[in-house]
C-alpha cells in the first residue's frame, strides 16, 4: 500500500473543496483534519467525537465494548468521524489507504454543509461549543476533586441527567421556557381555588425536564444544577444529530460520490472508493442502513426534480418530513421495505405489513415512528405544587 502523505492529501483537500465550491456550491464550515491510530479513532467513538467532553464512566464503558468488538472482528471503526463546530474537527484514521481518506474527507463536507445549513441545527452555537464543552469538563473535574462533593456524588447526578437527558425541546425554534406562565396561573389558581397543585392544560406543558428540575428542585447545590445545565446544553446540541441522522448520512454520501468522481482518480484510487462506496450503501438484510436510505432518497429527488431542489431539502426538512415526504410506493417496493414485530407469548418475529398497494403507508409509518428519537418517549410537566416543590402530572 502506498504511503500517504500530508503533502498529497493537502492537494487533494484543495481540489475536493474547489468542486464542491464552483460546481455545486456547497457552503461549509472550514475542516481542520487531525490524523488517529485505531487506538484513538476508539477514544474518539467513546467520546463521541468530542475532544473536550467531560468525564463519565458511561464513555469508558463505551470504549471497552467498541475495542473488545473490533480486537474480536465483530465491529469496525468508521471511515470518518465529523464534529459540529466552526471550525469542524474531522478524523482520518492511519491505517486507512488514500482512497479512503479521499472518500472520507469528500463525505465530511457534505456533513459540514449540512450541519451548516440544516434548520435543525442553528440553536447548535458551532462557533463555541469547543469551548463549551472544555469548560463543563474542567469544572466536572473540578468537582470530582472537591473533597466536599468527589466522583460518586458527580456521577449520581450525571446518571439522573443522563437518564432523562432527551426530555428537552426537540425542535428549534419553539418556546422554551413555560415556568412563568406555570407559576402565574398557579398563584391564580390558589387565590380563586386555595389549591396548590397545578390543573393539566396544553398550553401549560414544559418539556424541557431537566431544566423545570434544576429550577424548581429545592435542597439542590449551584454544582449539581451546574452538571444538570452542561447535560441538557449537551443534549440539545446532540438532539438534531439524531433527527437528522438518515438525512445527514444520505446528504454525506450523495456529496462524497459527486466530488469523487469529478476528481478523475486513477485505477489505484478509484476502484479503492467504489469498492468502499459500495460498502458504505449497501442495504443490510434485518435494518434500515441510513446511509442507503438517505443516498436512495436524494437520488430520487435530484432525477425528479434536480440537484437544487436537493440543497433545498438539505436545509429545510428532517428525518421525518424527508421520509413522509419523498418516501413513496414505488420506493418503499424498489427498497423492498416490511415492517415486523416480536410477540412475547410465542417468542416469535412475525411479519406486519409489506410494501405492495395495500400495506406501503403502513411501513413508511412504522419506519418513521422508528427514526431518530421518535421511539423515546417525551415526559413533560403538566403540574406542579408550586409551595411544596413537588411534581404533579407527568406523561
Amino acid at each position: 500500500m502506498k504511503k500517504v502523505t500530508i503533502k498529497e492529501l493537502r492537494k487533494y483537500d484543495k481540489e475536493i473543496c474547489d468542486i464542491a465550491k464552483e460546481k455545486y456550491g456547497l457552503d461549509w464550515f472550514p475542516i481542520e483534519y487531525e490524523i488517529l491510530d485505531y487506538k484513538e479513532m476508539l477514544g474518539a467513538m467513546a467520546y463521541t467525537g468530542l475532544p473536550t467532553h467531560y468525564r463519565h464512566w458511561s464513555f469508558g464503558k463505551s470504549f471497552e465494548r467498541t475495542a473488545t468488538r473490533y480486537k474480536l472482528g465483530m465491529e469496525g471503526l468508521p471511515y470518518e468521524m465529523i464534529i459540529n463546530s466552526d471550525p469542524s474537527i474531522a478524523y482520518l484514521m492511519l491505517e486507512n489507504p488514500m482512497s479512503i481518506h479521499l472518500l472520507t474527507m469528500a463525505h465530511c463536507v457534505g456533513h459540514s454543509d449540512f450541519f451548516k445549513n440544516n434548520r435543525m441545527f442553528r440553536e447548535t452555537d458551532p462557533q463555541n461549543i469547543l469551548a463549551r464543552f472544555k469548560s463543563a469538563s474542567k469544572r466536572v473535574q473540578k468537582y470530582i476533586e472537591d473533597p466536599n462533593i468527589g466522583i460518586e456524588a458527580v456521577e449520581m447526578i450525571l446518571d439522573a441527567c443522563h437518564a432523562i437527558q432527551y426530555q428537552v425541546p426537540r425542535t428549534p425554534n419553539i418556546a422554551r421556557d413555560r415556568l412563568r406562565e406555570m407559576l402565574d396561573v398557579a398563584k391564580r389558581l390558589k387565590r380563586e381555588k386555595n389549591d396548590d397543585l397545578l390543573l393539566e392544560e396544553d398550553s401549560m406543558k414544559d418539556y424541557n425536564l431537566l431544566a423545570f428540575i434544576r429550577k424548581n428542585a429545592r435542597n439542590l447545590e449551584d454544582w449539581q444544577r451546574d452538571l444538570m445545565e452542561m447535560v441538557e446544553r449537551r443534549a440539545k446540541y446532540f438532539i438534531p444529530q439524531a433527527r437528522t441522522k438518515i438525512m445527514n448520512e444520505g446528504w454525506a454520501v450523495t456529496i462524497h460520490e459527486k466530488i469523487m468522481n469529478d476528481l478523475k482518480l486513477g485505477d489505484e484510487y478509484h476502484l479503492g472508493f467504489l469498492k468502499t462506496h459500495n460498502q458504505v450503501v449497501r442495504p443490510i438484510v434485518g435494518r434500515v442502513n441510513p446511509y442507503h436510505l438517505g443516498y436512495t432518497i436524494f437520488k430520487k429527488i435530484e432525477k425528479e426534480h434536480g440537484f437544487e431542489e436537493c440543497k433545498l431539502v438539505r436545509e429545510t426538512q428532517d428525518d421525518e418530513s424527508f421520509i413522509r415526504k419523498y418516501l413513496d410506493e414505488e420506493l418503499c417496493r424498489e427498497l423492498n421495505l416490511f415492517s415486523y414485530s416480536y410477540s412475547q407469548r410465542t417468542t416469535n418475529y412475525s411479519i406486519d405489513d409489506i410494501s405492495d398497494k395495500e400495506g406501503w403507508k403502513s411501513v413508511r409509518s412504522a419506519l418513521i415512528k422508528n427514526v431518530g428519537l421518535n421511539s423515546v418517549p417525551i415526559v413533560y410537566v403538566s403540574g406542579f405544587n408550586h409551595r411544596r416543590g413537588a411534581l404533579g402530572i407527568l406523561k
